[in-house]
């Protein structure tokens, strides 16, 4: 078990909605039967000086458990909102991004175990998908999905094979966007997805062949001579169970004193 934001609102859902819970099926009655053998007011009615008091403990548990129990069924079923902390996944998704991350598309979880209950769709080639890192289930990553369940993937001289067949990209040139000025900017194919992907010039990065496993997933980030992805043992293949959602819109983008780029604000992510 991750004791992570997720564990910590669904506890809090769990506390406060029991203790008014408690209260309205054990405790209430008994305050308003009594109330009302001395005269008072009950809680419903206008406050009066003989009226009903409710414990501070409930009054807060009765006023937090909807907000908090809405917060947790919207972050956990529909949308969960992420910040991009690096720039693996330049161009498609900067440093400071905060972006909008799909949790219903790839069927309904439980939050925290994360099982899923309900089966709505399934993960496609070319999505940009956030999920637990296998090594480490309490840090996320987002990356995009290069290699389904039996494929065998190869990296190879800046290119990239699927089941033997080449990955098509074209260079479109030298990037002259956010940071790395100088590298190569390409536009690849991956099933139904076209976007962009960054090469260093003079850079290294790790090459192979992967033949992905039964329910598990192979990713690699669009920057990639500067990503840590399924390449790399920390990382490896991702199981099923691991992911979260696919990332769908840049909702605002913040990185330091330079202040937002406007420009990025509703974008969708391909």
């Amino acid at each position: 078990m991750i004791f992570d934001f997720a564990f910590f609102l669904v506890a809090a859902t769990v506390l406060t909605g029991a203790i008014w819970g408690v209260d309205v099926v054990f405790f209430r009655p008994r305050r308003v039967r009594a109330a009302a053998a001395t005269g008072g007011t009950p809680i419903s009615a206008e406050p009066g000086r003989n009226a009903v008091k409710e414990p501070v403990v409930v009054e807060y548990a009765r006023s937090f458990f909807p907000v908090i129990a809405l917060v947790l069924v919207i972050r956990s079923f529909l949308f969960e909102p992420f910040r991009i902390p690096s720039d693996s996944m330049m161009p498609t998704l900067l440093d400071g991004d905060f972006i909008f991350v799909s949790k219903f598309i790839y069927g309904l979880r439980l939050p925290v175990l994360n099982t899923r209950i309900v089966d709505i769709g399934e993960p496609h080639r070319g999505d940009v998908v956030v999920f637990r890192k296998p090594s480490d289930p309490g840090t996320n990553y987002i990356k995009r999905l290069v290699g389904l369940p039996g494929d065998k993937v190869e990296v190879r001289g800046k290119r990239v094979f699927i089941n033997g067949a080449e990955v098509a990209m074209q260079v479109q040139g030298i990037y002259r966007g956010h940071g790395h000025d100088g590298a190569f900017l390409g536009e690849e194919q991956l099933g139904a997805s076209q976007h962009e992907v960054l090469y260093i010039p003079g850079r290294q990065s790790r090459e192979g062949v992967y033949e992905v496993p039964a329910g598990h997933y192979f990713f690699l980030g669009d920057n990639r001579d500067n990503s840590q992805d399924s390449r790399y043992a920390d990382v490896g293949f991702v199981p099923e169970g691991n992911l979260v959602g696919k990332a769908v819109r840049i909702w605002f983008n913040w990185d330091g004193p330079g202040g937002p780029i406007w420009g990025r604000l509703g974008q969708a992510i391909q």
